[in-house]
């Protein structure tokens, strides 16, 4: 029997990033600026961001090296596991083997401090003092005071409102770590406050909670914005994650897989997996690669490929993702991280041209492959991950009717130790399952920039 963990030793980490970029057939549309719709000049982004995330941002190189100093801090985790959930495998009796990458071992409990470790190192290189954020569930607003108290740096986390109600002590972690922390729309930010003009009660979106970010930063001295997902240098460092994978399925004499499945919000775990398997992706167009969101904000399985803000106040460059409308309001599920209107541009780029699948579930049949996975393989999920779960165990069935034997990965991106109040909820009978109607999807959709859309 094979076994069911497959460590690596320390000096197996990785010590270069990949960048997906240079592997993918065709060009990726750039980044425009909003004001003449021209490809963006690079030094546009230098108010916010330091000179070598800018260049990772824009890099065409293949790999690009880790720097010492965030492979130092990546130990105190790293390499994560691999975990053959053969509990699972049997309670479903499929014949497929499941595997997950456990990056709930890190000390935010995800797999976010990979890129926030290497954003808090090159802003303190550059002299920065303080960074600005924004967080949904809480899990990325986690890492990034993790990674500022690893290097000495002030933090303030922008909270969407309904996870700063549902989750305190996402709060609390963060505090620990040193963050200030306010729930957006706040009152400390002009696009917070007009927003609360508006509507008082809102219970806020990472659209919002980015917009108060971005001017947080771009108004403050010695403060850059920190993003937890969808840019290309913060999909760049997710990708010790898939990389390290290849190394132990090979330990485990595993053939590559058939069927790599992530959940998918803003992108980042999702890419962090499949990315180092693109180039296997353009030789076996039988691998399946699969990102899973939620029904209620489904801009992968509904949302067209166009150019868009990502943010609602339209502060950032425009981007060519798979969007919901920068103006869109999700509804308050408890999959905090999956509550974004768009897509990785780089995530969205391998669904448009036909090499990413995408599926979107409600949060109640979620719950209930959550549960499933907890009393099989003893790790409670976190309601992001679970989604990723629940498509793992849709294919685990379909490979059970078939008979095929099937090797399915998946990345188990965080754990649900601060979810409990969900889980409550879930066992209550009081979560709700929300669909999304065509004509709010239309209304978001008229709002988007007058931008002809990406070509193919």
């Amino acid at each position: 029997m094979q076994d069911y963990i497959i460590n690596l030793s320390q000096r197996d980490i990785p010590n270069a990033w990949y960048n997906v970029v240079a592997d993918l057939p065709g060009s990726l549309p750039p980044p425009r600026n909003p004001a003449n719709g021209e490809p963006l000049d690079p030094s546009a982004l230098s108010r916010i961001f330091p000179q070598k995330l800018i260049e990772q941002e824009m890099c065409m190189d293949r790999w690009v090296d880790i720097p010492s100093e965030v492979l130092e801090t990546y130990m105190l985790w790293r390499p994560s596991p691999l975990v053959r959930a053969k509990a699972l495998e049997e309670y479903l009796g499929t014949p497929a083997r499941i595997y997950f990458k456990n990056e709930a071992v890190s000390p935010a409990g995800s797999h976010k401090p990979n890129t926030a470790v290497a954003q808090a190192y090159y802003n303190k290189l550059a002299g920065v003092e303080r960074l600005a954020t924004e967080t949904g569930a809480g899990q990325w607003g986690s890492a990034l005071s993790f990674a500022c108290s690893k290097f000495g740096l002030k933090c303030k986390v922008y909270m969407v409102r309904v996870s700063y109600d549902q989750k305190p002590y996402r709060r609390i972690l963060m505090k620990t770590w040193g963050a200030d922390i306010v729930a957006s729309p706040s009152c400390d930010t002009n696009a917070g406050r007009a927003i609360l003009a508006n509507d008082p009660t809102c219970s806020g979106s990472l659209g919002i909670a980015i917009s108060e970010a971005v001017e947080d930063a771009a108004t403050h001295d010695h403060t850059n914005y920190s993003l937890g997902s969808v840019l290309n240098h913060v999909l760049l460092h997710q990708t010790v994650i898939g990389l390290e994978t290849k190394k132990q399925l090979a330990l485990a004499d595993e053939k590559l897989p058939d069927v790599i499945i992530g959940c998918a919000g803003g992108g980042s775990n999702l890419a962090g997996l499949i990315f180092p398997f693109v180039p296997d992706k353009r030789k076996n167009e039988k691998m399946r690669l699969l990102g899973v969101e939620p029904s209620a904000c489904p801009s992968l399985t509904r949302g067209p490929y166009r150019y868009d803000f990502g943010d609602t106040a339209c502060t950032t460059p425009l981007l060519a993702m798979h969007t919901l409308g920068h103006n869109f309001m999700p509804s308050p599920i408890h999959a905090g991280g999956l509550r974004y209107h768009g897509m990785a541009p780089l995530v969205s780029y391998l669904r448009h041209i036909g090499m990413l699948e995408a599926k979107a579930y409600q949060q109640k049949e979620v719950f209930d492959a959550a549960v499933m996975f907890a009393r099989t393989q003893g790790i409670v999920p976190a309601p992001e991950t679970a989604h990723a779960i629940k498509a793992v165990i849709d294919e685990a069935l379909r490979c059970k009717q078939t008979g095929k034997e099937e090797v399915i990965l998946f990345n188990f991106s965080g754990h649900g130790h601060f979810d409990m109040g969900s889980y409550e909820k879930y066992f209550e009978g009081n979560l709700t399952d929300y669909d999304l109607p065509q004509e709010v999807l239309e209304r978001a959709l008229a709002q988007l920039p007058d931008m002809p859309a990406p070509a193919k």
